[in-house]
């Protein structure tokens, strides 16, 4: 079998890159990026903003944004395309809802079978107009509105709902003030402290006063511990291996999946080495036996896009693991509950489905097969590392390896660098 060793470098953070240039553009100047992802779905925020009539200008991953401030933004002239990026279309609802202009927000089929009403709905509360499909899917109608802030009780732990409002209130003259489910991603709330933003967070409240002034920075966006969770489940599981993922955002919202791979008994060694604003720094793994684990819905948030290559991990655990309250998966770019158990099963693990989540016995002896990706690339990703631990690693497909390209273009270039 083979083995992952080795530095590995992941893209920049694509929930950070979407923010970045969103403040960017919101901010009076220039502001700098470095390490910006160059994945398709942050192309969706940057070509959006050019739509809005923002200045970008990219050199590989660095970007200049120069930005005119919150209310210099241009009507656009069609709708915004927004592809198949959720964190785009979400973020740009808000974004868009506080403009004297009207727009529209489109994508591709599978964001149009997305739920935007749960952003549209606090929206509206804020005294925003906007027409979804069918109560509540894309094409997206925004009227330009003169928006008012709002005590809010977030419903849904979702940190693209929470960001969604939090845009729109900057638009707002008064404090917004969120609270119930607000454990979620954090990024937008750090970067808009980065931004000159003033902003006060609790463990129960967020409150943000509107009509700020934004001020350009300059930013290196951390690594990617989404596209880490492949490489370190990976080192995990493969013999004899052994990584170093150096630069990599260490943010306590988005570490969930290596506080459950120590509980199944993974050897995962990490340090911070910067703090502010995002805490990041270095994470070493190496080969581990990994015994059963159970998810529950507290847990999910922190780890809710590293769910597919952990369902690998618990199918090479000893014992039962089990997932629960992880409904939110039926909703992203596939139905990844249904496309974890329908290809689990071609490679022979007998996985029990749940509506929120599965149960997995453990070890399974993984056999070759081919994948229904479902053109989504954390499904792709995901079976690809599942397919290293079969006995003909090359004998398993993905019936679409293109749909990396929307978060991690050099993922099978890596694969080949850290395997020997």
């Amino acid at each position: 079998m083979t083995r992952l060793t080795g530095t590995i470098h992941v893209p920049g953070d694509k929930s950070i890159s979407h923010r970045a240039l969103i403040l960017g553009a919101l901010a009076k100047g220039t502001t700098q990026i470095s390490n910006l992802q160059v994945g398709e779905d942050v192309e969706s925020t940057k070509r959006a903003l050019k739509n809005l009539g923002v200045q970008i200008e990219t050199s590989g991953s660095d970007v200049l944004v120069h930005g005119q401030g919150l209310n210099s933004f241009e009507a656009p002239e069609s709708p915004i395309d927004c592809s198949n990026s959720g964190t785009t279309m979400r973020l740009f609802m808000g974004l868009l809802a506080a403009q004297n202009f009207n727009s529209m927000l489109i994508g591709d089929e599978s964001l149009q079978a997305r739920p935007m009403n749960r952003v549209a709905t606090p929206l509206r509360k804020m005294g925003a107009h906007i027409n979804l499909r069918d109560a509540n899917y894309a094409p997206i109608e925004i009227s330009g509105s003169l928006l008012g802030p709002i005590n809010y009780e977030v419903p849904v732990a979702s940190a693209q709902v929470k960001s969604a409002i939090m845009l729109a209130a900057l638009g707002c003259q008064g404090f917004t003030k969120l609270s119930g489910l607000i454990h979620s991603r954090d990024h937008t709330e750090r970067m808009l402290e980065l931004f000159g933003a003033s902003i006060s967070t609790t463990n129960d409240t967020i409150e943000l006063s509107g009509k700020q002034m934004l001020k350009p920075c300059k930013f290196e966006v951390p690594g990617d511990p989404s596209a880490a969770a492949f490489w370190v489940t990976a080192a995990c599981l493969l013999p004899n291996s052994d990584i170093l993922i150096p630069n990599v955002s260490l943010n306590p919202t988005r570490t969930g999946f290596i506080d459950v791979l120590r509980e199944m008994g993974a050897n995962i060694d990490i340090e911070v080495t910067s703090s502010e604003p995002e805490p990041a720094g270095k994470i070493r793994t190496c080969s581990s036996k990994l015994s059963a684990v159970s998810i529950d819905e507290a847990q999910v948030p922190r780890l809710i896009d590293e769910i597919p290559i952990l369902a690998i991990a618990m199918s090479q655990a000893e014992g039962v693991s089990q997932i629960r309250g992880a409904g939110e998966l039926r909703v992203k770019e596939s139905d990844r509950l249904i496309a974890i158990a329908n290809n689990l099963g071609a490679m022979g693990v007998d996985l029990e489905l749940f509506d929120d989540g599965f149960r997995i016995p453990g070890p399974a002896k993984l056999k070759a097969a081919k994948i229904q990706t479902d053109d989504d690339h954390r499904i792709a990703m995901a079976f690809t590392i599942a397919g290293l631990l079969t006995h003909k690693p090359n004998n398993t497909t993905l019936d679409n390896s293109s749909c990396v390209q929307i978060s991690y273009p050099a993922f099978f270039e890596t694969l080949r660098g850290a395997l020997s």
